[in-house]
């Protein structure tokens, strides 16, 4: 907690503020500027004393809630919001999801790396969008029903989804997706499309039931992934998650290691084209 940078930001956020925009009469008398403490602290719902002591940096550290009726009072964007959450030492609350809607900016951006595989993914696993690279490395996944469009769900139900992958790496892709999926229900707050998600795996796999209940948590954000091409042979890639202005959305970069021989196999992918993408392959990998 920043008490120095948070008093000054709740005093300009006060000064700032003219009563007319929150519905007060402004009075022909305002020795100071924007509104007076008495009436943030009204708007707001707690006590002067507390406010004052805020703007003076001797409180102890704000709550959530209080801090969220501040941000109400003061009519805060979203960005002054976050910053106010911040300096108060707490995480900023989730924004707002962009479920299956893709930015076109986004889209612009996936066309533009013609020598890269990029993938546009929920932060459920599911995939709304790839590029041409990714499209000829994993196969179309325009194709599949929407329900199994969902890489978690794949990986536990699909006889054909791990083939391509080697085997003495399949426990710990097993445990990452589960931690991985673990972290993003957290996120959203058990909402219903997540749960949802979690019991029909659950119904689905008694693998993914054994590791869920192991309650591991690991957010996805590098790793190195190998994988057997049917029509090129072994690849190696390095794996970047980006995140995307939505929370709930990720930008999958697949990037060959340094010196490794997938930068001579891109080029090959790039003509052998989606057609030859192996059978578990195809709507992605995570």
């Amino acid at each position: 907690m920043d008490r120095v940078e948070l008093a000054d930001f709740l005093r300009r956020s006060r000064e700032r503020l003219l009563p007319g925009e929150v519905g007060l009469p402004s009075g022909p008398r305002r020795r100071t500027p924007g509104l007076r403490r008495e009436e943030v602290s009204q708007l707001a719902g707690i006590s002067a004393d507390y406010l004052m002591r805020l703007e003076q940096a001797r409180s102890p550290q704000p709550s959530t809630q209080l801090l969220a009726a501040l941000a109400r009072a003061l009519r805060l964007t979203r960005d002054e919001r976050d910053h106010l959450y911040l300096l108060a030492g707490h995480r900023p609350p989730a924004g707002p999801r962009a479920g299956e809607y893709v930015r076109p900016g986004l889209l612009y951006l996936m066309d533009r790396l013609v020598e890269t595989p990029a993938q546009l993914m929920t932060d459920l696993g599911d995939v709304l969008a790839q590029n041409a690279m990714a499209e000829a490395l994993f196969g179309c996944h325009c194709t599949i029903e929407e329900p199994d469009r969902n890489v978690v769900w794949r990986w536990f139900t699909d006889p054909f989804r791990r083939e391509a992958y080697p085997e003495e790496e399949h426990a710990e892709r097993s445990r990452l997706h589960v931690a991985d999926l673990r972290a993003a229900v957290a996120r959203r707050g058990n909402d219903p499309v997540a749960t949802a998600l979690v019991e029909r795996l659950r119904a689905a796999s008694e693998e993914f039931t054994r590791l869920w209940e192991l309650h591991e948590v690991a957010v996805r954000r590098a790793s190195r992934m190998r994988l057997r091409h049917p029509a090129i042979g072994p690849m190696e890639f390095d794996y970047e998650a980006l995140l995307a202005p939505a929370e709930d959305q990720r930008l999958l970069i697949f990037t060959p290691p340094p010196g490794s021989k997938t930068f001579e196999a891109l080029e090959l992918l790039r003509v052998v084209g989606p057609e030859t993408a192996h059978r578990s392959h195809r709507i992605g990998a995570r």
